[in-house]
């Protein structure tokens, strides 16, 4: 089965990328794992870890609609050094706040979230540049790789931030992060692309967000993804925001909530890698489509474990499952995707992820506060298999858009 999950791997393109951001990955998990603790080491309030954390991840929901127009109106490559020079600096300028004490909780913040907005409005233009780095039938291959390059980052990041702090070399760990920023500049000064279409018309930014927006809801398959990630993201994500809650509804505290992320993280990488050959084999439709409707199931089972080892087993299926969902909705949106707006329609894809999770999270927990983790995790999980059957009876034709078929889209909604 490693075969068609690998063999994007041939691309020199995309192997050059590929490896680069896994470095630069490692970095910024890295860099977010010593920020909590340095903010907290620093406040003893737990309240500056959340913004911290809030901080670097806000960004990515307000900004990606900016990052989309950013990518479809300049060179993606150029634009994508420009950015990833940006996260350099400011991980730099925490290296030297760090090094000379400079380092109060609301000044690392406020560089926390300038870091995250570089990130936001370059992602786009990577997500964007994906497509033109390997042959259509490996572009599955391709983002189920890139999601497993991701959660390998996420496990081996926290692993090195752990070494670096045990002296509580805060500089070290953050110097290592800027520094893992030039790989992917290296990396993206080596790629060879084709030359992009020139952009026609003067638009701003808003004329542009807004055209690529009708873009998106005009064609089937990006408008199906962009509607079903919405209702993920409200519905299933939050458990993700819930593990240290139900570790210790477990009778576990951060040693199960580290277990908990990690089998997480395993089954993500397993699922990425084993999601192309049954794609291939299966078809990508019915695969994203199983993945749609086997994730609730995979969470039900999980909010239901008895023990911690139990859910360490069904959280990493719900890993696999998630990371499955992820990778196929997000590969339909880049292959329907008319090349002129693929930008603008990722940021679309990207902001209802970035913004509906994190109100998922907060309403799941309220919930969780009265009725207890397992209760909101299962309950959130049938009313998604409930949505999703009501939309397979009425709506078949959202599920069925799931395909490889892009509409050819009139011309003049192209600017």
């Amino acid at each position: 089965m490693a075969l068609a999950s690998l063999r994007p791997l041939q691309s020199r393109n995309f192997a050059l990328l590929w490896s680069a951001a896994l470095v630069s990955n490692v970095g910024t998990w890295m860099q977010t794992v010593a920020l909590g603790v340095l903010v907290y080491a620093r406040s003893h309030q737990a309240g500056w870890t959340g913004l911290v954390a809030a901080a670097a991840f806000i960004p990515m929901g307000l900004l990606a609609p900016v990052g989309g127009a950013l990518a479809d109106r300049f060179d993606r490559r150029r634009w994508l050094i420009v950015t990833t020079l940006g996260e350099m600096a400011f991980a730099t300028v925490l290296t030297v706040l760090v090094a000379t004490g400079h380092d109060q909780p609301g000044i690392v913040i406020i560089v926390a979230f300038l870091g995250g907005a570089a990130g936001a409005i370059g992602f786009p233009a990577y997500q964007a540049m994906v497509p033109d780095l390997v042959p259509k039938e490996d572009l599955l291959g391709a983002i189920s790789l890139s999601s497993a390059q991701f959660n390998l980052g996420r496990v081996v990041g926290p692993a090195a931030a752990g070494l670096t702090l045990i002296h509580h070399d805060y500089t070290l760990t953050f110097a290592v992060n800027a520094a893992s920023f030039a790989a992917v500049v290296v990396a993206l000064s080596l790629v060879r692309l084709p030359k992009p279409a020139p952009v026609r018309g003067d638009l701003g930014m808003f004329r542009r967000i807004a055209d690529g927006a009708r873009t998106a809801m005009s064609e089937p398959g990006c408008r199906s993804a962009i509607i079903l990630i919405s209702v993920v993201a409200l519905l299933a994500s939050p458990f993700i925001a819930l593990v240290p809650v139900m570790s210790a509804a477990l009778g576990h505290g951060a040693g199960g909530t580290a277990l908990l992320v990690t089998a997480q993280g395993v089954g993500a990488v397993i699922g990425a890698l084993v999601l192309p050959t049954l794609a291939e084999q299966l078809g990508r439709r019915r695969v994203v489509r199983g993945a749609l409707f086997l994730l609730p199931l995979l969470l039900i089972n999980y909010g239901l474990s008895p023990t911690l080892w139990w859910s360490l087993v069904t959280f990493l299926l719900v890993g696999a499952g998630y990371i499955s969902v992820l990778a196929g909705l997000n590969t339909v949106v880049q292959l329907r995707a008319p090349a002129a707006s693929r930008g603008r329609v990722i940021g679309l894809y990207m902001m209802a992820l970035g913004i509906i999770y994190p109100i998922g999270a907060v309403l799941q927990g309220l919930i969780a506060n009265r009725t207890g983790v397992r209760a909101v995790t299962v309950g959130g999980a049938v009313i998604l298999l409930v949505v999703l059957g009501l939309l397979a009876m009425i709506r078949p034709q959202l599920l069925e858009a799931l395909d490889d078929v892009p509409m050819i889209v009139p011309t003049e909604e192209l600017p």
